[in-house]
């Protein structure tokens, strides 16, 4: 069993993720974390990106330089509380802040910025990331990643499970007895609420639910948000803040008159909820294990029990596994495999032609 470390900073651009864990690829566990705050300035350029503003090899090139040294000072932080020394950590796996990720089209792409040579040299540790880009080489989506890390956490021969991670967009990992796991993004997870959030109250997002609690569903609203075309899309398939964000429910919200705010955010809570169950439902899973932000989300939460009243719905942390630090986890275990020449993909879920061996490797000297 060796040390590694994770870094995962998602769509929700809420901070950055560090995980230290020790594992052989068969057995992980979960030794310290920290979460380090997104500074402001960061978070802003980066959605500049993301939707589409106008931008320069420049700003994108000190982008990436800017949250190499964020991440690095993550790092550094995590192992000087834990005095864990540079040299007892294996490697880092850094998924990188992703800018834009465009799976369709004839010229398919994700990118994701945080030089990971600049990590190496400031923390003295082998860093592995761009993850994605080789599943994306043998014509996958590149995403979702965390399937093959779910199987190794949670499979059993007896329960039909599903691992949903509500990020920025909430994916699943459909974990069933006798067959090859799989999943994909259901849709938006945490996105739109924080977005709305974010305009109206000022805030990055709505703390235990409460003022989506404040609200009352629009039926005919939510009836328009299920209806995007994404959600009846069948696997493999992947997506981001490129196709949910506020434009894209302000298009929504002009089809229908005049809704209060906090009916808009109730309405939001539950198009996350129904486009989670919908696709849990498909898949007759009797547990339904939840981690990411949206996990301490009680509002959420009891949407997604009401939604499933047949399916055991719980935090992965009740299960014994931090439901704030899986992905971060997760791109550990994958710098684990790559060092190990191991697959990181599920063809079968991201819809490569092969399991292949993913990330490149910065040495630290």
């Amino acid at each position: 069993m060796k040390k590694y470390i994770g870094i995962m900073s998602g769509t929700s651009l809420d901070g950055v993720d560090v995980a230290l864990v020790e594992t052989d690829g068969r057995t992980i566990s979960l030794l310290a974390s920290i979460e380090s705050e997104m500074p402001e300035s960061i978070k802003s350029d980066v959605l500049s990106i993301c939707l589409g503003q106008t931008t320069n090899l420049k700003q994108v090139g000190e982008l990436d330089h800017r949250l190499g040294h964020l991440y690095a000072d993550a790092v550094l932080q995590l192992l000087e509380a834990n005095q864990i020394a540079a040299s007892d950590v294996e490697a880092i796996g850094c998924h990188g802040q992703t800018v834009f990720h465009q799976p369709q089209g004839p010229y398919p792409f994700t990118m994701q910025l945080g030089d990971a040579n600049i990590i190496a040299a400031r923390t003295g540790i082998q860093v592995v990331a761009d993850f994605r880009r080789k599943d994306m080489a043998f014509g996958g989506q590149g995403a979702p990643l965390v399937p093959a890390f779910h199987d190794a956490l949670f499979s059993d021969t007896v329960t039909a499970k599903i691992i949903v991670n509500i990020g920025g967009i909430a994916n699943v990992s459909v974990l069933l007895p006798q067959q090859s796991p799989f999943g994909y993004d259901t849709g938006p997870g945490n996105m739109l609420m924080d977005a709305w959030c974010m305009r109206h109250l000022n805030q990055p997002f709505d703390r235990q639910g409460q003022w989506a609690a404040s609200g009352t569903v629009d039926q005919d609203l939510l009836a328009t948000l299920l209806a995007d075309p994404y959600l009846a899309q069948l696997p493999p398939k992947s997506t981001g803040r490129e196709h949910y964000h506020l434009d894209w429910l302000d298009t929504q919200l002009a089809k229908h008159a005049s809704i209060a705010a906090q009916d808009v955010q109730a309405t939001l809570l539950w198009f996350t909820a129904r486009s989670i169950a919908d696709a849990v439902l498909q898949h007759r899973a009797t547990a339904l294990y939840v981690c990411g932000g949206g996990a301490n989300n009680p509002l959420l939460m009891q949407a997604l029990q009401q939604l499933l009243p047949d399916c055991d719905v719980a935090t992965t942390s009740s299960k014994g596994v931090d439901s704030d630090f899986m992905e971060a986890m997760a791109f550990a275990w994958l710098a684990h495999q790559r060092l190990h020449y191991l697959p990181g993909n599920m063809a079968k879920v991201t819809g490569a032609s092969q399991n292949c061996v993913l990330g490149c490797v910065y040495a630290s000297h």
